[in-house]
């Protein structure tokens, strides 16, 4: 019986008729009753989730288990046990046996998600079990039989990751048995208003609102915009232009004030195995370190000033300017402030003392202070996080504002 794939996409929550998105719901429908891999492929936010589960649904094992296992938020150092379970006793915390998630999804269809950051070592264990169906629990050498279907997806380009020695070229080609290919929203052109309306109507009910509505001019910038985020960014416009704007017509200019800078919105990863989802919180990261320095050089311009003021007040004032001021104007900015304030303090003649003769201070020779770098900041700002929340990892994750797989990489960066 042929399918409509108009009904899949309503089922699946599908939106919009690309034909290269058609071509994708197609492919996944005539390949879900095989039991071959699948690795899905396209950028964050591109709705890739969607796939997995029509190919399960569509599949003899439709009634088995359906496990979705999210790489990139699991610490490397517990990844094999979550995936391929652990003995009692296999490592501190190990109080009694667990169940991974391949034993959990046998005979079923297992959905590793952000498969690009899987570690070497799990790269191997993945391996054997597409390869073989084995696999064995973290502390055991009893081997295990599994029957999964894997289907992997990816925002990372995993040639370049192959390339970089980031991940096995005998893994990819596993998982790439069978390729599908979500497109990214700005080559969806006809699709973004379609998605974009929905999305309005969805959050008008949710919020008891009007429907908010686009003029030409809007729709035409709605279309020509680049959409990095793809429709997760494009959900999050519409659901904050419905909760925020009073008048539901909204034009061009309303619109361009909920868009960043496209120039912004194209800023490369940082590294080419990151998810777009950790480069944002890692930026998100950097930005907090970076106004953490400005906090402490507008601090360090106070207090210079108000050593200043003491000093004025202080110093005799004759002969124009003495020398104590003279030494303190050239030396105050390149000492740290506790050893300018020493000098200071033994070369400032005492109320109660004779004064002395009045000499000029020569051949004070100081080390100039060196600036905390970013990566300073960042491992001190991880280590107060660390001691406020007692050393718990998904707190301090939380706190920064970066996912734990991103401070897990921190902490063996810094060697914390």
């Amino acid at each position: 019986m042929a399918i409509d794939i108009q009904d899949i996409k309503q089922r699946y929550g599908i939106v919009g008729n690309n034909s290269e998105l058609n071509h994708a719901i197609a492919k996944a429908l005539q390949i879900a009753p095989t039991d071959l891999p699948v690795l899905i492929t396209g950028e964050s936010g591109v709705g890739k989730e969607s796939f997995p589960k029509l190919i399960h649904d569509f599949s003899p094992r439709k009634h088995k288990k359906y496990v979705v296992v999210n790489c990139g938020a699991i610490p490397e150092g517990t990844m094999d046990s979550e995936l391929f379970g652990h003995i009692k006793g296999s490592f501190t915390g190990a109080l009694a046996d667990r169940q991974g998630y391949f034993e959990v999804a046998d005979g079923g269809t297992i959905f590793l998600d952000e498969v690009g950051e899987l570690p070497l070592q799990t790269q191997a264990r993945l391996l054997r079990v597409l390869q073989y169906g084995e696999y064995y629990r973290v502390g055991s050498s009893d081997v295990r039989k599994t029957d999964v279907r894997v289907v992997a997806a990816t925002n990372v380009n995993l040639l370049e990751a192959i390339r970089d020695g980031k991940f096995r070229q005998d893994l990819y080609y596993r998982l790439n048995a069978i390729p599908i290919y979500v497109p990214p929203l700005r080559e969806r052109h006809k699709d973004i208003h379609i998605l974009f309306k929905k999305f309005a109507n969805d959050f008008a009910e949710k919020y008891h609102r009007t429907a908010i509505k686009l003029d030409p001019k809007a729709v035409e910038k709605l279309e020509s915009y680049y959409w990095q985020g793809n429709i997760r960014q494009l959900k999050n416009v519409a659901e904050q232009i419905s909760a925020i704007e009073i008048n539901p017509n909204i034009t061009a200019e309303t619109l361009s004030s909920y868009l960043p800078d496209e120039s912004e919105s194209r800023v490369p990863q940082i590294s080419g195995t990151s998810t777009s989802g950790d480069y944002n919180r890692e930026r998100e990261f950097l930005y907090t370190v970076i106004y953490s320095l400005k906090g402490e050089n507008d601090k360090i311009k106070q207090e210079i000033s108000d050593i200043k003021k003491t000093l004025a007040s202080m110093t005799p004032q004759h002969n124009g300017q003495n020398s104590i001021s003279k030494w303190h104007d050239a030396q105050i900015y390149s000492e740290p402030l506790e050893t300018t304030f020493e000098h200071t303090v033994e070369n400032t003649p005492s109320s109660t003392d004779e004064q002395p003769a009045e000499q000029p201070v020569q051949n004070v020779q100081q080390e100039p202070a060196q600036p905390k770098s970013m990566d300073d900041m960042q491992k001190q700002m991880i280590l107060d996080s660390l001691r406020r929340h007692n050393n718990k990892r998904a707190l301090v994750a939380a706190e920064l504002g970066i996912s734990e797989r991103t401070l897990y990489r921190k902490l063996k960066e810094y060697g914390i």
